[in-house]
C-alpha cells in the first residue's frame, strides 16, 4: 500500500521546478560546516566541559537549558522577520550573510575560554559563549532551512534536495568526528580545541558566504510572511498537519537529546573503550552515505509517510537495544549503531521534505508563505525538548554520583544506559504511533498545489484538497 498515485510517481518535475546540480551543491555545501560543528558541540562539548574544564555536570545542564530558553525567543523572531524581509539580496540570503562573522567568532569563544577563568566566571563565560553560538546559528539556520523549502515546490524534488543535503552533512560530521578524535587524544586539549574551533569556524563562515552569494531566491515569495508575529505562530498550530508534526518532533527529541551528550561517557565508563568512539560513530554514518539514494527512490515508490514510519519503528527497536550494552559487547553495539544509522538516515531525508509540504498546505489556508515561522517553531520544539533533556541529564548524572575520570558506580552506569536506551526507545514508539495519523500524501499535495497555481493565475479552481 502506498500513499502515491502511479501517474504522479511517473511524472517528472516541470523544468521550472527541477533543481540544477549547481543550485543543489550551492545549497548543500554549508552542511559540511554545520554538520562538523554540530558533531563537535553535540558529542563532545559536554564532556570537554566536565572533564577538561572541570565544570559540574549540573551546571552544564543549566547552561544548555538556558540556551534552549533563549532559542524560544530568538528562533521565532528570526523566522518571522525572515518571512517579512524585503532586503535587496532576498529575505533569506541577507540573513545568511549577516551570520557569517558571528558564527566564526562564537565558535572560537565556545571552545577557548581564557585559562585564568575558573568557578563562577568560567561557567558564565561558557553560558555567554553558548548563547552567542546559538544566536549566530539561529540567524543562519532558520533562513537557510526556509530557503531550502522554497527552492522548489515539487513533491519529489524536495526529497532529492534534502537527500543530497543529508549526505553532505554526514560528510561534514565525518570532519567533526576527526575533531572529536583530536580533542580526545590531545595531550593539551585546550590548545587543540582552539585550533579545531578556529578552522571549523572559518570553514563554516566561508561556506555560508559562498551559498548566500550563489543561491537564487523566489521573488514571488518576497515579503509574503504573516502580518504579525502572533498570527505567524498561531497559524502553525491551526494547521492540523503541522500540529501533528510538532507533537511528534517534541516527543522524539525529548527522548533522543541525551544521546550525543552521553556517547563519550558511555564509551569511557560503560563500554570502557574510548579509543573506539570514532569507530562507532563512523559505523553510524556508513548507512547515511550508502543508503540515501535508496531512500530517495523508495519515497517515490511508497510515499514519504510510510518511509518515515519505517524509520521511526527502526529507531524504536535500535535505541531500546542500547539498554543492554555492556563492557566488551562490541558485536551487539556495532550492530545496534548500524541499525540506528539506517533509521536515522531515512528519517533525515524525508522529514524536511514533509515539512515543506505542510507549509504549502498553510499557504492554501492563509495565502501566506511562512517557511521561516514554521522552521522556527519546529526548531523551537526540538530545542525546547532537548533543553529539558539536557538539564535532566546533567542533574541525573550528578544525582547518581558521577565522578569525572574515575570508576563509576553500578547505579551511575544503569542511569547512563537507561538515558540512551529506554528513554529514546519509548519516545520513538509513541512518535511512531502518533505519526500514523498523518494524512498529507502526494495526491493531496498535488490538489493543494493545483489550487495555489490557480490562485496565482487569478483563475477559479474546482480542485480542493482533502481536509
Amino acid at each position: 500500500m502506498t500513499d502515491t498515485a502511479p501517474d504522479l510517481q511517473r511524472q517528472p518535475p516541470p523544468p521550472e521546478l527541477r533543481l540544477s546540480q549547481a543550485t543543489i551543491w550551492a545549497y548543500c555545501l554549508p552542511a559540511i560546516g554545520f554538520g562538523g560543528m554540530g558533531m563537535l558541540v553535540g558529542i563532545y562539548l559536554m564532556k570537554f566541559s566536565t572533564d577538561v574544564l572541570l565544570i559540574a555536570p549540573a551546571a552544564m545542564g543549566v547552561i544548555y537549558g538556558v540556551g534552549r530558553i533563549w532559542d524560544a525567543i530568538s528562533d521565532p523572531i528570526a523566522g518571522f522577520l525572515s518571512d517579512r524581509s524585503t532586503a535587496r539580496r532576498g529575505r533569506r540570503r541577507s540573513w545568511m550573510l549577516a551570520s557569517v562573522i558571528p558564527i566564526a567568532v562564537a565558535t572560537v569563544m565556545l571552545w577557548t575560554p581564557p585559562t585564568v577563568l575558573e568557578g563562577v566566571l568560567l561557567i558564565l563565560w561558557m553560558g555567554v559563549a553558548l548563547l552567542l553560538f546559538e544566536t549566530a546559528m539561529t540567524i543562519f539556520f532558520v533562513p537557510y532551512g526556509a530557503l531550502g523549502m522554497e527552492l522548489t515546490s515539487h513533491y519529489h524534488e524536495r526529497t532529492r534536495l534534502f537527500g543530497y543535503r543529508h549526505v553532505i552533512a554526514a560528510a561534514g560530521s565525518g570532519f567533526g568526528l576527526g575533531g572529536v578524535y583530536l580533542l580526545r587524544t590531545a595531550q593539551d586539549p585546550r590548545t587543540m580545541a582552539f585550533a579545531v574551533s578556529l578552522v571549523g569556524g572559518a570553514v563554516m563562515a566561508a561556506l555560508i558566504l559562498f551559498a548566500a552569494l550563489k543561491l537564487p531566491e523566489r521573488s514571488e515569495y518576497q515579503g509574503r510572511g504573516a502580518v504579525n508575529i502572533t498570527k505567524a505562530f498561531t497559524d502553525v498550530f491551526r494547521n492540523e498537519h503541522g500540529r501533528l508534526l510538532l507533537i511528534v518532533y517534541g516527543i522524539e527529541t525529548f527522548g533522543v537529546a541525551s544521546i550525543g551528550m552521553l556517547a563519550p561517557y558511555i564509551m569511557q565508563y560503560v563500554i570502557k573503550a574510548p579509543e573506539l568512539t570514532e569507530a562507532f560513530i563512523l559505523v553510524y554514518f556508513i548507512p547515511q552515505f550508502a543508503l540515501t539514494p535508496m531512500w530517495i527512490r523508495l519515497s517515490r515508490r511508497f510515499g514519504k509517510k510510510q518511509l518515515w514510519v519505517f524509520s521511526m519503528a527502526v529507531l524504536t527497536v535500535g535505541y531500546s537495544g542500547l539498554f543492554f550494552i555492556s563492557e566488551g559487547s562490541y558485536v551487539l553495539i556495532f550492530s545496534i549503531i548500524f541499525v540506528l544509522g539506517l533509521g536515522g538516515g531515512c528519517g533525515a531525508v524525508v522529514a524536511p521534505a514533509i515539512q515543506a509540504d505542510v507549509i504549502d498546505y498553510d499557504e492554501f489556508l492563509t495565502g501566506e508563505r511562512k517557511e521561516g515561522a514554521y522552521l522556527a517553531i519546529f526548531n523551537l520544539v526540538r530545542k525546547g525538548a532537548g533543553g529539558i533533556t539536557a538539564i535532566a541529564t546533567g542533574f541525573v548524572l550528578q544525582a547518581v554520583g558521577f565522578v569525572p575520570n574515575a570508576e563509576q558506580s553500578e547505579s551511575t552506569l544503569t542511569a547512563m544506559v537507561a538515558l540512551i536506551g529506554i528513554l529514546p526507545g519509548a519516545c520513538y514508539l509513541i512518535g511512531t504511533l502518533l505519526f500514523l495519523r498523518f494524512r498529507l500524501n502526494e495526491k493531496e499535495h498535488a490538489e493543494v498545489m493545483a489550487v495555489l497555481k490557480a490562485r496565482a493565475l487569478g483563475t477559479p479552481s474546482e480542485s480542493s484538497p482533502v481536509p
